[in-house]
């Protein structure tokens, strides 16, 4: 009998072994097996401490980096910047049977490869929002029936969200948890959130923030809307959270948007968007809702202050957060906030690289290594061991064109500033993306640290 139980017991490890294997590999940083063992050389890559070398790559890993081994497929990278794909802790899929005209996980996550993003954090607040277990396995449902890059979705921060049932279901981060009302996000009390945090604390999670205070008055222009969604009142919700965070959560402020706010932080991490570094009220017409955000978009002086603190930065995502040409056409007081952002960040980035205003190093560091690390995933990047997930660049720029991009949305507030896009991106060792076409490679579900899949969770 006894035989027959652990024969029995074995059969089940193995089941469920066998369906969550992808998940279980990024944990323990074991690669991932795949029917195909084909090895895959970039050739003459010159990686960022000037060194010109060789990286073999095999079921999604590098496995060497030299002198090249016999390879079923090479890539010429002598006059390419190879570097890590990025990893973007923030963006808003949208989708389902109430957003997906604003953009879907087809649209989203093809608009992530062309950019040079392998792998994208999808946020909570949503229609409806992922407060609860059921919600969460549909959006995950969703994902992996439509997603052609690597993903990870949060949790929803309620009075009434299931903390511990969504941690255990998956969620990699919690929120964003809204301090400051935003689109689709209620903002909680203060003892909400003090509460909120404990759970949170509780399982072992981190919490993402949205850090605003509003003022009363009428959003008619974006001058008004950065003065009502002040620097001081952004500087003032964080300390507000920091002071509710009474167990000791780890923190990480989303879309810090000023000086002021990022001098607040203590003891959490920083994200900061392109919309924020790239985009000023010196720009635009002041009723021009492509640049309505929250937190908005600031005069140039604060966006010169978050250069000024670049070192400060752990990491930089897209707040993708689509709307149509048609809801952003609205009059300025009934416009939604939100921009599309995903596949023009790294291009944004590459050219401030190639114009010698950031160096290469940081821009990885801030946009795959300090990022992967937050979703407990191993790096990609030049070494044995290392995922295998690159992105191409030539050593040009080009003007931003809308009608090049693949969101839904159509428009972008970049258009016309230089950037560089990638020619090819390769994920989990397949090429995914080449000069415009995309090849459906093994996308993953990337779950969070307390993950229990069903079959242990009874």
């Amino acid at each position: 009998m006894l035989e027959i139980a652990l024969i029995e017991l074995i059969k089940t490890i193995c089941a469920t072994a066998s369906k969550s294997l992808h998940i279980l590999s990024y944990i323990a940083s074991v690669p991932v097996p795949r029917m195909d063992a084909e090895v895959l050389v970039l050739k003459d890559v010159t990686i960022p401490d000037g060194r010109v070398t060789d990286i073999t790559i095999q079921q999604g890993i590098v496995r060497h980096v030299g002198s090249s081994r016999p390879a079923d497929h090479e890539i010429s990278c002598s006059n390419l910047i190879v570097i890590p794909a990025a990893v973007d802790l923030h963006v808003h899929m949208r989708g389902g049977s109430h957003q997906g005209e604003k953009e879907d996980w087809n649209t989203g996550t093809k608009s992530a490869l062309a950019g040079g993003v392998t792998v994208v954090v999808d946020q909570p607040n949503t229609i409806p929002p992922l407060t609860n277990v059921q919600s969460y396995n549909n959006r995950h449902c969703e994902a992996e029936n439509h997603s052609w890059c690597n993903f990870a979705i949060n949790a929803g921060v309620t009075e009434k969200s299931d903390i511990s049932g969504l941690w255990n279901a998956g969620a990699m981060i919690f929120g964003e948890t809204f301090a400051g009302p935003s689109s689709y996000g209620e903002a909680l009390s203060p003892a909400s959130l003090t509460k909120a945090l404990q759970d949170i604390s509780a399982c072992g999670g981190m919490a993402s923030i949205h850090a605003e205070m509003v003022s009363d008055g009428t959003d008619t222009n974006l001058l008004t809307h950065h003065t009502l969604r002040s620097p001081q009142g952004e500087a003032a919700a964080i300390r507000m959270v920091t002071a509710c965070n009474t167990s000791k959560c780890q923190l990480y402020f989303c879309h810090v948007s000023s000086g002021a706010a990022m001098d607040a932080v203590r003891d959490a991490f920083i994200e900061v968007t392109p919309h924020h570094l790239f985009l000023s009220l010196q720009y635009p017409d002041a009723s021009d809702t492509r640049f309505r955000v929250n937190p908005p978009v600031r005069p140039e002086q604060e966006r010169k202050n978050l250069w000024n603190r670049w070192n400060r930065i752990d990491t930089i995502a897209s707040d993708h957060a689509p709307h149509t040409k048609k809801e952003k056409n609205l009059d300025f007081i009934e416009a939604p906030s939100g921009i599309p952002g995903l596949e023009t960040m790294i291009p944004l980035l590459m050219a401030e690289v190639q114009a010698k205003r950031i160096s290469l190093l940081d821009l990885i560091e801030k946009t795959s290594i300090t990022p992967s690390s937050l979703l407990g995933l191993p790096p990609a990047g030049y070494a044995p061991g290392n995922r295998a997930d690159f992105a191409l660049y030539p050593h040009t720029c080009s003007a931003i064109d809308p009608d090049m991009l693949q969101s839904k949305a159509g428009w972008t507030p970049y258009e016309g500033m230089n950037a560089i896009f990638p020619n090819m991106v390769i994920m989990n060792g397949e090429i995914v993306y080449n000069n415009g076409t995309f090849y459906r490679g093994h996308p993953h579900w990337i779950p969070g640290r307390g993950y229990i899949p069903a079959a242990q969770n009874g």
